[in-house]
């Protein structure tokens, strides 16, 4: 399978919006995808969830769309409708039949520049109850819920954006006020923000006139913050250890580590390791935890890609019932340390891969994959391009650089450990925590 080149126009409106237009016309549908440049990141202790809340928030009208409108006149129109929030960004995507392709972008232009129009006390209680109401089902009362927001705290100081969940907290949420989160839209979604890219069956220079049309005359913000305190530390110096207490059916070990920033090289070979060390029934940890020394149920170890200072590579695996945790944390262990001292073997290397090629090439088939994207590339990293050169960078990775990374960044001086236990094992207690670092 060859490699697709995906051509797209790159440019500026006067008021800053970034648009990004690539044709094609292989099937009669187009997908639409924002990205505002604001996640959880941005947010300041005592306002945390605020981002979250704005990809609820945004779907309850605006001046000319009414409430949960806009979700029945995609879905009216055959198309189907989204979003999505993260510590770095918060993005919202359409696909549409092509012929439909002015309603998204109106829909869209309509929410940047009047969603405060139609926000109201009540539809920010409402929201916020629906918000709240997600962290308990999703993350308080899940087993195993809120491991990955305990791996932020110890993998991000306190005084890093990162430390914090995207949730937020539910005091942040309940004394959150409309001023508040007014003040935080007009901050963050402004044209000027935010990168629009319009992908598929589409004529570029019809679609250029709608968007400047639309868009062209919702005012700019003159500056944008950015996140404060970004600066990290390569590695966490050390180890950092937290046992849980809670409601689950069995023990469960949780592995984090800082790494370089999305877009380093040397996260391209974590990345590659991690298909590696589990990617599949032929990785390393699948093999010897779960199929040979049969001490696992599970397995898992990936990678998180983020932009201000830092990124995350985590893993996980469940105890098989009777098996000593301490057995499985060593022997998980065993396998991060050979892959920092061992070159991985060309067999290995080949099929990590076929997995990544196989998987980028699937996705850049899709027309709302390449939208969101080249709204990534150019958001996170300036370069939209990147979305022709990424898996270039990974088919390149060597065993060196993938032993190199892991040696640098999988070792003790830079892991925490959660381990989630039943809580007749834990001895009472809601649980214990020893950090050494």
């Amino acid at each position: 399978m060859t490699a697709p080149n995906v051509t797209f126009t790159d440019e500026r409106l006067a008021n800053g919006l970034r648009l990004i237009v690539s044709e094609d016309h292989l099937a009669p549908v187009v997908a639409v995808n924002i990205w505002y440049n604001v996640g959880s990141k941005h947010e300041v202790p005592g306002k945390t969830g605020f981002a979250h809340l704005f990809e609820h928030v945004m779907f309850q009208g605006s001046r000319h769309v009414g409430k949960a409108e806009h979700i029945a006149l995609v879905q009216a129109a055959g198309g189907t409708v989204n979003g999505t929030t993260w510590l770095d960004r918060t993005n919202y995507f359409e696909t549409m039949p092509s012929h439909q392709l002015e309603l998204a972008l109106w829909l869209e232009a309509d929410r940047m520049g009047t969603l405060l129009d139609a926000l109201s006390q009540e539809n920010l209680d409402n929201q916020r109850d629906v918000v709240k109401n997600e962290k308990r089902s999703s993350y308080d009362n899940r087993p195993y819920g809120a491991w990955f927001h305990k791996i932020q705290e110890h993998v991000f100081p306190e005084s890093h954006p990162y430390h914090h969940p995207t949730i937020g907290s539910m005091d942040d949420l309940d004394a959150a006020s409309l001023e508040d989160v007014s003040e935080f839209f007009r901050t963050y979604y402004v044209p000027n923000n935010a990168v629009l890219s319009v992908v598929g069956d589409v004529d570029p220079a019809q679609a250029r006139r709608w968007v400047e049309r639309l868009f062209g005359e919702i005012p700019a913000r003159p500056v944008v913050p950015g996140p404060d305190g970004t600066a990290l530390e390569p590695t966490i110096g050390g180890e950092t250890r937290e046992v849980v207490e809670d409601r689950v059916p069995l023990p469960r070990l949780y592995f984090g580590f800082r790494t370089p920033r999305f877009g380093d090289a040397r996260f391209d070979a974590l990345e590659v390791a991690s298909q590696i060390l589990a990617g599949g029934k032929g990785s390393r940890l699948y093999r010897r935890l779960v199929r040979e020394e049969r001490i696992a149920q599970d397995v898992a170890f990936f990678t998180l890609g983020l932009k201000d200072g830092g990124s995350i590579a985590a893993g996980q695996t469940t105890v098989r019932p009777g098996v000593d945790t301490a057995v499985l944390e060593t022997a998980y262990e065993e396998e991060l340390d050979r892959l920092g001292r061992e070159p991985v073997t060309d067999d290995e290397l080949a099929r990590a891969r076929a997995l990544i090629e196989t998987y980028e090439l699937e996705a850049l088939q899709r027309v709302d994959e390449r939208a969101d994207r080249l709204s990534m590339y150019a958001t996170l990293l300036d370069d939209p391009g990147m979305i022709n050169r990424q898996l270039g960078r990974y088919l390149a990775v060597t065993a060196e650089d993938i032993r190199a990374a892991a040696a640098d960044f999988l070792g003790p001086d830079n892991r925490a450990v959660v381990t989630y236990v039943p809580a007749a094992q834990a001895g009472g207690g809601s649980h214990d925590e020893e950090s050494a670092a």
